[in-house]
């Protein structure tokens, strides 16, 4: 990883900000009148031009602004971001949706999968060592601008009918962090595109292991999808009984 300036990390942070909000690439003029940054326009733009040098931006074919690369939006997942923790209100709401169902595994992950896709708007699956696999939201994608396309969308949709491969991205993601983010080459040669993907293993008190997580555009909110994510596989721990 190379070492940016201060105001290079401020640039970088501010328009992967930008763009997970709009989903359209920045320009530096954007930046210099939505955010208040301490440099010129002809400035900022340099800076870009250095950011994408180094492969932590890259240029669209139909527009002069920069989006980040893959690279780039680790960067920020890894070093740039805060994380918003669910409230307790939201906490005790999730808690709510699935406490009657916490003795039957298969209800109770059918009905926290469903809950996970609407509150982080994806589509959310889950899965257990026992080759369970269950999926919901697939609609929600579609509200999505990288979705409109309809090779990016085929594409996903059919990798998550071939569930060996999905299994595959679980096993191949064994790092030290509690809450794994995939994006880009990370998702393998069968997922190229806008991607993001991000999960937790949990491990029940009898033993039962697997994942949950989402899969969205690479520009996902991970202030906000990261730490619920986590939460979800929390729960599943916590008030999972008898299985």
């Amino acid at each position: 990883m190379h070492d940016l300036t201060q105001r290079q990390i401020e640039i970088l942070k501010t328009l992967i900000e930008e763009y997970i909000n709009t989903a359209e690439a920045v320009g530096s003029e954007t930046l210099e009148k939505k955010h208040n940054l301490s440099a010129s326009p002809a400035t900022i733009r340099n800076e870009m031009v250095k950011l994408t040098e180094l492969g932590y931006l890259k240029k669209t074919h139909v527009s002069a602004g920069r989006v980040p690369t893959p690279m780039g939006m680790k960067f920020y997942v890894k070093q740039l971001m805060k994380e918003k923790e669910l409230t307790v209100a939201e906490e005790v709401g999730v808690k709510e949706k699935v406490w009657d169902y916490r003795e039957n595994e298969q209800k109770f992950l059918k009905e926290l999968t469903k809950d996970l896709a609407a509150k982080t708007k994806t589509m959310a699956i889950a899965t257990t060592d026992q080759g369970d696999f269950f999926c919901s939201g697939y609609a929600n994608l579609l509200d999505l601008p990288e979705f409109f396309d309809i090779d990016v969308a085929k594409n996903l949709f059919s990798m998550i009918d071939e569930t060996e491969y999905i299994q595959g991205l679980f096993a191949g993601s064994l790092g030290d962090e509690d809450t794994q983010v995939l994006i880009g080459e990370e998702l393998g040669p069968r997922l190229p595109g806008p991607y993001g993907f991000v999960f937790t293993r949990y491990h029940t008190s009898k033993r039962l292991t697997g994942e949950i997580g989402i899969l969205g555009p690479s520009r996902l909110d991970y202030t906000y999808i990261v730490p619920t994510v986590r939460y979800f596989g929390e729960l599943i721990e916590e008030i999972a009984k008898g299985w």
